[in-house]
């Protein structure tokens, strides 16, 4: 069974950086696609950036093109999401979720994916 833990969450000024880590234990990620998801309060939950289990595709919501970066670190069966010039509105639980895909397959839909992690707070503030 797989089980996802995220990290790296926490509070940072606006134009901070932060970057979550989405690890997984006893099965490897690396046929795995991967999403990472954003849920704010009162907002229902959204996709942030995904990455296909080759690491062939990535997606983007336009709110976060060209300040997120996810990537795969296959020898520390982790998926980073690197989050820079950080804004009030990035203000999230934040949770990765996995679904078992071979390909360059990415999801954007909660309903593709099986498995979740239990999320991670970021609060960008000043």
């Amino acid at each position: 069974q797989l089980q996802l833990v995220e990290s790296g969450g926490g509070l940072v000024q606006p134009g901070g950086s932060l970057r979550l880590s989405c690890a997984a234990s006893e099965v490897t990620l690396d046929h795995y696609a991967i999403g990472w998801f954003r849920q704010a309060p009162g907002k229902e939950r959204e996709a942030v950036s995904c990455i296909s289990s080759n690491d062939a595709s990535t997606y983007y919501a336009d709110s976060v093109k060209g300040r997120f970066t996810i990537s795969r670190d296959n020898a520390e069966n982790t998926v980073y999401l690197q989050m820079n010039s950080l804004k009030p509105e990035d203000t999230a639980v934040y949770y990765c979720a996995a679904t078992y895909v071979g390909g360059s397959y990415t999801y954007t839909d909660l309903d593709e994916y099986d498995y979740w992690g239990q999320g991670t707070q970021v609060t960008v503030s000043s």
